[in-house]
């Protein structure tokens, strides 16, 4: 098993060490990159792109089959999922959601846990009623409510809560066993850790933050939850329809998914998602031990909650923000900006950021600290 912080892909040729730490689309595997460069104008020998290959024709039908057997021995999935590869990303769910799993009138159940859980809910609201279970607004979304707090609707259709907050810095570490279908979604911090696909009736994640490039959101979804499309939703918007497609029902975005496929037998090469989950964990456990142990850097998430993959935090004299970003990117460290909600600092620490990374903005931020404290 190769070494789980993947030495051998840090970005050296890519410009003299510059490293991506955008929350999405994210930083891809050097290896992954070159794979791609080399095939895009002839791809497995058929002297056409891989852009130009028909969704339909058994080449890509292989590569679709081949990447869901990827996923289900990354995941362990029991044969009750399907594995759906569709278009848009996670907002388009937002909607698709109660479309697609509640009768009409039928309310749902929503985990108010930050940022991206608050716009999940106000496109829910514009479908369905919907019972707020537990929120972290009044803490800032500074800390998750505790599964104790939560209020559970026996009635619910489903249960929602979005695993990890990007904007936020929060993360689930633990998912209850509840009565209603959990419903995540996982798009920051999916394929980051093995997880008990069993809890869930439902998983969903865009594909830019560690499946690749935008444009393909996959779906996890269990067989007792594809019911009968809604009267007036659109067939590509089926989940059941795409289901018994294969989802082929429409053209699927082709360049998106062949890209989710490298990256699926990337994770595998690496040692599968205990070995992400170690990797996630080294690197977020440097960053966030120097922010603790400065008082240049401060971080206002509970330690029980931190995310292992977007790492925020703030400087205590904000002033020095813009300087702190701009000195950053010249030292080859981009997009370090906080989501315009929240402001800040925010170190984005997918799969595919090696230790290299981490440990030259370390090196940034002692500089500027001493520069600047």
């Amino acid at each position: 098993m190769a070494c789980s912080c993947f030495p051998e892909d840090r970005p050296a040729a890519r410009g003299g060490e510059r490293y991506n730490f955008a929350a999405g689309p994210a930083m891809l595997p050097p290896t992954v990159l070159a794979q791609i460069q080399d095939e895009l104008p002839n791809w497995q020998g058929s002297g056409l792109s891989v852009l130009e290959q028909p969704f339909t024709g058994a080449p890509f039908k292989d590569l679709m089959q081949q990447a869901e057997q990827d996923l289900r021995a990354l995941l362990a999935l029991p044969p009750n999922y399907r594995v759906l590869f569709l278009h848009g990303g996670a907002s388009c769910q937002f909607a698709l959601l109660p479309l697609n799993l509640l009768a009409p009138g039928q309310s749902a159940d929503y985990l108010e846990s930050g940022h991206w859980a608050s716009k999940a809910i106000a496109e829910a609201r514009r479908h369905t009623p919907l019972n707020i279970i537990a929120s972290g607004r009044d803490n800032g979304f500074t800390a998750l409510p505790e599964p104790g707090e939560w209020r559970l609707d026996p009635r619910a259709g489903y249960c929602h809560v979005t695993s990890n907050e990007t904007a936020n810095g929060l993360q689930l570490q633990h998912f209850p066993a509840i009565q209603a279908p959990l419903v995540a979604d996982m798009t920051s911090d999916f394929l980051t850790r093995p997880l008990p696909v069993e809890r869930f009736g439902l998983i969903y994640a865009s594909a830019q933050k560690n499946l690749g490039v935008a444009g393909l959101c996959l779906l996890i979804v269990r067989d007792d939850l594809l019911g009968p499309p809604r009267a007036g939703l659109p067939s590509p918007f089926s989940y059941a329809l795409q289901a018994e497609q294969q989802s082929r029902l429409c053209t699927p975005p082709t360049f998106a998914l062949y890209c989710a496929a490298l990256m699926l037998r990337w994770i595998g090469q690496q040692g599968g998602l205990a070995a992400m989950a170690r990797a996630g964990r080294a690197k977020s456990q440097l960053l966030y031990r120097a922010v603790d142990a400065s008082g240049f850097y401060h971080c206002r998430q509970r330690v029980a909650d931190r995310s292992t993959v977007n790492v925020c935090f703030q400087l205590r004299d904000a002033r020095l923000l813009p300087q702190f970003l701009a000195e950053a990117q010249r030292a080859g460290l981009y997009h370090l900006q906080g989501h315009g909600a929240v402001g800040g600092v925010r170190a984005s620490l997918y799969n595919a950021m090696p230790l290299a990374g981490v440990e030259r903005l370390l090196g940034f931020m002692h500089d500027f600290e001493r520069r600047h404290g």
